[in-house]
């Protein structure tokens, strides 16, 4: 093979460099250092109810305008005097918003594509307080939408009408860390960031990262059973968490904070409320295992020519790192080409020429001289055998940051671009890029992609370790005939392949009526028989999660 010679660059990651190690066969070396534990990366999808609020227009549509087929279930309450009176002999006046100005926040969503029209937000800061206000809401039949940091992008979070908005962000204590179990319990309102870098001052990590963590909350994450891109190494947050403080519709506190890792008395009943997206009551309190902090991490940014060679990458990944990976993800040429258009803080591309798909790969370990070896032999094969053309492994916490950032850089580069239709699916590996080029050929063969037409762009990355695409689609508005072409085809194809139309985002009010696509008749029956025996009443974020 030809070797991959690369100068070293001042100030940049070490490059992959060939060496002769023994006659006629040139094999690659690799220089590498490892990142210490206390790194933390910047959260690209931080923002201020201020500032988020300062960017929404008061002339865009609201989501049952959009929407026509959506009805208000007249069954419920419109807020009266009399129910804010009530509010206010609970609360203080700064948990209240009624303010039509601040109430532009709550009422968006972060994708800005839905637009709900609550005309109040209670902040309630004690889980006894948020049992008084439900029973209330469910007494007299006022819908309500639970809200954490309003980072989700399928609507989920957001009224469709004018439901109450009851926000998390004032609970945010940590309540408990045990440094020997790991068993950390808190407030549902606390900031993911938060709460890693609180762990990190002991020498744990959360176990699961988000490029929003800088303003999600921990209960909404579990609400959604956020994945992120930890799960390949710590598995998904029904296996993580170890208990839940809900309250339930009806104001009962479901008291269920246990930190025990084994407990096999009867139903395990906090799966019912991980991922059930505030259908069925609201996440107070979380008990969650805090794995120890990595003593040693190393990533490496690799270039490669067909999807064929990530998944080559992968599979080697797996047999050649196995314990040390930690993430392995990747994304395409048309990905990187948005971030460096729109210039995404950080996220410089340190290659010197241009792939088709790019790998991050991190590894996580506690010896550092293990590791670097594992990850020189793993890197030094995928050259030899030409599965990689090119790459850089960090050599610092800056440049550890750098290369994250391009991953996490791809939603904020796509919203940028303009109206983003936005998909989470997971199926098969082998079949997961043929949902991007499909899309591509369908919409270009219907004369809607390229430049002066209304689709942008189609993008594709994700999370190659559980098979899980983010397809994003870029436009110039949101419009009836774009949508007409995307959908259902998407969950249509996505469902011939066995998968998922949904694998971290949830399901909001964007995808409800996909259901179908992945769940059976008998399923969604028996989902709806316990949405109805917990909130008979249905005032719990109505019209989502379910048709």
């Amino acid at each position: 093979m030809l070797p991959i010679t690369r100068r070293l660059l001042a100030n940049a990651p070490r490059r992959l460099q060939a060496v002769s190690l023994r006659p006629n066969l040139a094999l690659t070396t690799v220089a590498r250092a490892s990142v210490t534990a206390s790194i933390t990366r910047s959260a690209f999808s931080t923002f201020s109810k201020a500032s988020f609020a300062a960017t929404l227009s008061k002339d865009k549509a609201f989501t049952a305008d959009k929407y026509p087929h959506l009805q208000r279930n007249q069954e419920f309450k419109k807020l009266a005097d009399d129910d804010l009176a009530f509010f206010k002999s609970i609360l203080a006046p700064s948990a209240l918003t009624q303010d039509e100005g601040d109430l532009e926040a709550f009422n968006n969503d972060w994708m800005q594509k839905y637009r709900g029209q609550s005309k109040l937000v209670l902040k309630p800061s004690t889980t006894e307080q948020v049992s008084q206000i439900l029973k209330y809401c469910n007494d007299n039949k006022l819908a309500v939408v639970p809200q954490g940091g309003n980072t989700g992008l399928v609507g989920g979070a957001v009224p469709v009408f004018d439901e109450i908005i009851i926000s998390t962000a004032n609970m945010s204590s940590i309540r408990s860390f045990d440094n020997v179990s790991g068993a950390l319990v808190c407030d549902a309102g606390c900031i993911l960031e938060v709460l890693d870098n609180h762990l990190a001052e002991r020498g744990y990590i959360m176990p699961l990262d988000l490029g929003a963590k800088g303003s999600c909350h921990i209960g909404g994450n579990v609400a959604t059973n956020a994945g992120g891109l930890r799960l390949l190494r710590y598995g998904s947050l029904h296996g993580t968490v170890l208990g839940l403080e809900v309250v339930l519709p009806d104001g009962t506190i479901l008291d269920n904070l246990s930190t025990l890792r084994k407990d096999n008395t009867g139903y395990d009943l906090k799966q019912l409320f991980i991922g059930s997206e505030g259908s069925l009551g609201i996440i107070t309190g979380v008990s969650i295992l805090a794995p120890k902090r990595s003593k040693a991490i190393n990533v490496a940014l690799l270039g490669v020519s067909s999807f064929e060679q990530v998944q080559n990458a992968f599979k080697r990944s797996r047999d050649e790192l196995s314990e040390i990976l930690s993430a392995f993800e990747f994304w395409d040429k048309a990905s990187i080409d948005l971030v460096k258009q729109h210039l995404v803080a950080g996220a410089n591309d340190p290659l010197e020429s241009e792939h088709p798909f790019y790998i991050l790969i991190e590894t996580s370990g506690s010896n550092k001289d293990h590791d670097d070896e594992k990850l020189n032999n793993y890197l030094e094969g995928l050259l030899t055998d030409e599965v990689v053309q090119d790459g850089v492994v960090a050599q610092d916490t800056t440049q550890f940051n750098n290369l994250w950032a391009i991953r996490e850089g791809i939603p904020e580069a796509c919203s940028k671009t303009g109206a983003v239709y936005k998909y989470d699916l997971s199926m098969p590996v082998p079949v997961l890029y043929d949902m991007v080029e499909d899309m591509r050929t369908r919409l270009d063969e219907n004369g809607v992609l390229g430049e002066g037409k209304p689709v942008k762009c189609v993008v594709g990355f994700g999370h190659i370790g559980d098979g899980n695409l983010h397809l994003n689609i870029m436009a110039e508005k949101y419009t009836d005939e774009v949508t007409g072409l995307i959908e259902p085809f998407v969950y249509e194809w996505t469902a011939k392949q066995h998968g998922s139309v949904s694998a971290e985002h949830g399901l909001g009010l964007m995808k409800t009526g996909a259901l179908h696509y992945s769940k059976s008749p008998s399923m969604m029956k028996l989902m709806r028989n316990v949405k109805d025996m917990i909130d008979p009443k249905g005032i719990m974020n109505p019209y989502k999660f379910l048709p």
